[in-house]
């Protein structure tokens, strides 16, 4: 018989593999600050890795601070943000959803609302923004607004492609056993549907994400954009480095949250 591996080569095994997974991701990011680094040394108004890590080390010492409506820490700026993108974001997935299994379930609605789509998705979300602050005469349910308009549309198409190409023979046998439409639903539509409509709800938080930082830039007030435009006006420039990671680090998180949420409801096929 062969010897069980002992505890401590298994765990050499698990810290080699580990290490393995993240020595590329950390030279990655060294190459970054590397090149960072020398184009700060050719360019003086670029400010260097290190003064920056003491910026972000001085910004994040106090992120809620309040000094006012117009002066308030980071942490209050990205919280703003993040309200604004889960009414807009949430609204969009509540008509987006079950628009998508209309379109893709009768054919009818899909003769109806695709040259709408066809005609609509191109437009550029900010293009929205204007038309927002002209109905809602406010800022914020403008940028609301623009994040629902652009948040819509992935979660519409990837829902109903998904009820397009549930398997016909499922159909079938609904349609045998004369089964309701709620049963059609939930029972055979929902669970095959399942996949496609989180990659629509993934593709649709990372573009509310991009546009609310722009659209905050436009409207003003506070946010994670407006604190960015705020800091540029104010010639602080390792504050908008140190807001453009924090960007891509929340847009991360919550495109891995996500995924994760993807991976705990789905299942893969496998091979026989």
């Amino acid at each position: 018989m062969m010897a069980k591996p002992s505890v401590f080569a298994t765990l050499t095994i698990k810290l080699k593999a580990l290490a393995f997974k993240l020595l590329p991701q950390f030279l990655g990011l060294a190459m970054l600050v590397l090149i960072w680094e020398i184009i700060a040394e050719k360019n003086t108004s670029l400010p260097s890795p290190l003064l920056t890590l003491q910026e972000a080390i001085k910004l994040f010492s106090d992120p809620f601070y309040q000094n006012g409506p117009n002066d308030q820490g980071i942490g209050w700026n990205i919280y703003a943000s993040l309200k604004r993108v889960a009414v807009g974001f949430g609204l969009a997935a509540a008509i987006g959803i079950p628009l998508g299994f209309m379109i893709g379930r009768f054919s009818f609605m899909a003769g109806m609302f695709n040259p709408i789509i066809s005609l609509l998705k191109p437009v550029s979300p900010l293009a929205w923004l204007p038309i927002g602050l002209l109905v809602f005469k406010a800022a914020h349910p403008a940028a609301i607004w623009s994040i629902f308009i652009c948040s819509i549309w992935p979660m519409v198409i990837n829902t109903a492609i998904g009820v397009q190409r549930v398997p016909q023979d499922y159909m079938n046998v609904a349609r045998v056993l004369n089964l309701s439409e709620w049963k059609i639903l939930t029972r055979i539509l929902l669970p095959s549907v399942l996949p496609y409509m989180l990659t629509g709800v993934r593709l649709a938080i990372g573009t509310a994400w991009l546009v609310i930082v722009a659209a905050e830039m436009l409207t003003g007030g506070v946010g994670i954009g407006f604190w960015v435009w705020d800091e540029w006006n104010n010639l602080n420039v390792p504050h908008i480095i140190i807001a453009i990671v924090v960007i891509g680090f929340v847009g991360l998180l919550l495109e891995q949250a996500l995924v994760a949420m993807a991976r705990a409801v789905t299942y893969e096929e496998t091979g026989a």
